[in-house]
């Protein structure tokens, strides 16, 4: 399938060179105006090629639904980009059925046969009303849903109890540590950097020695972020180096990490990461990739939420990544018990 592939692309390529050579009039052609036969093969290919387009916009709608996120998104907020790019997605769709079938059908009925002349008219008041109030209504609409959205999802004032949580991009990874039992992170800053405090955490900052950073014994940061289900989460977001960007796709959520500034996103997880492995989209994505993991002789692999980087930051910018853990928030609070402090590890 491949190489019928690129014999096709060759083809067209060679079709296009040699269209392109007689348009510079470097070979020697008595007469370049088509004719009606001409005109006719180049009707009925391009009602060929708008067939073609529709197979394949159908063919990659189906079967390219597999490597696609699942449909069922992990937060509450994320609910709503759905409905918004769902909204967005199928009027992209119609209109794009209906304006390939008006302009390859118009080339195709109108075709240069039989001395015919175009007829011209300079201009039409109705037409240009048309095409112009209606995109404004449908894109005013477009506009309006999405700030609402925008709104709904960076708005976390009124949420009872949130989670901090603080996310510090470097090149190449994250780093993270939980707002203690005061629920106010400690202040930090790249001037504080030295030793095992690499997120440059103020230690004579009262509201950072309860913070819980993701670290285990001396100094070993652990790739694993839990969150608890059905609790805001408050991410905080520094760089200490380049423009990042934290990008969870499965909670339908990103924000730039810049340097020099802190920056804010919020969610609330509402698929514990348990759940989305039992997920149909995600067991079909995952029983295709082990399906071609086994033939290359690789150990299958399971569902994970994850933390990536979403903008390229450098050569290892594919490795920045950072596993996220959804827990029943029982579960969640017995694990970050068990987690410790700033102010335990300074001690020990």
């Amino acid at each position: 399938m491949k190489a019928l592939f690129y014999i096709i692309i060759f083809v067209v390529l060679i079709v296009a060179c040699w269209q392109f050579v007689k348009l510079l009039g470097l070979t020697k052609v008595d007469n370049q105006t088509a004719t009606e036969k001409e005109n006719n093969i180049n009707g009925w290919l391009l009602l060929g090629l708008m067939g073609f387009i529709y197979g394949l916009m159908i063919y990659t709608l189906f079967k390219g639904s597999v490597v696609l996120l699942p449909q069922l998104s992990a937060s509450q907020e994320g609910e709503h980009v759905d409905i918004l790019f769902k909204i967005t997605m199928g009027l992209i769709l119609v209109v794009q059925f209906v304006m390939q079938f008006i302009l390859f059908t118009f080339s195709f009925k109108f075709r240069g046969v039989n001395n015919r002349k175009a007829f011209f008219f300079a201009d039409s008041h109705k037409l240009e009303t048309i095409w112009t109030v209606i995109p404004t209504l449908v894109l005013s609409g477009l506009i309006i849903y999405g700030i609402w959205t925008w709104n709904h999802v960076m708005d976390s004032s009124g949420a009872e109890d949130p989670l901090f949580i603080e996310l510090y991009g470097k090149q190449f990874q994250w780093d993270a540590r939980y707002a203690g039992a005061d629920n106010q992170l400690g202040s930090a800053n790249v001037r504080f950097i030295e030793g095992s405090n690499t997120m440059g955490v103020d230690m004579t900052d009262k509201n950072a020695l309860d913070d819980i950073p993701l670290v285990v014994n001396e100094g070993k940061f652990v790739k694993e972020l839990h969150i608890p289900k059905g609790r805001k989460v408050i991410f905080k977001i520094r760089s200490q180096d380049v423009l990042h960007s934290v990008y969870m796709p499965h909670f339908r959520s990103q924000m730039n990490a810049v340097p020099g500034m802190v920056t804010e996103i919020s969610f609330t997880p509402s698929v514990t990461t348990a759940e989305m492995r039992e997920n149909k989209d995600t067991k079909a994505k995952f029983d295709a990739i082990n399906k071609l993991r086994e033939e290359k002789g690789e150990e299958p692999v399971e569902f994970d939420y994850l933390i990536l980087c979403n903008k390229i930051c450098g050569s290892s910018h594919y490795n920045m990544q950072l596993k996220i853990v959804v827990d029943e928030e029982a579960d969640f609070n017995k694990w970050l018990a068990s987690q410790k402090t700033f102010a335990q590890l300074i001690t020990k």
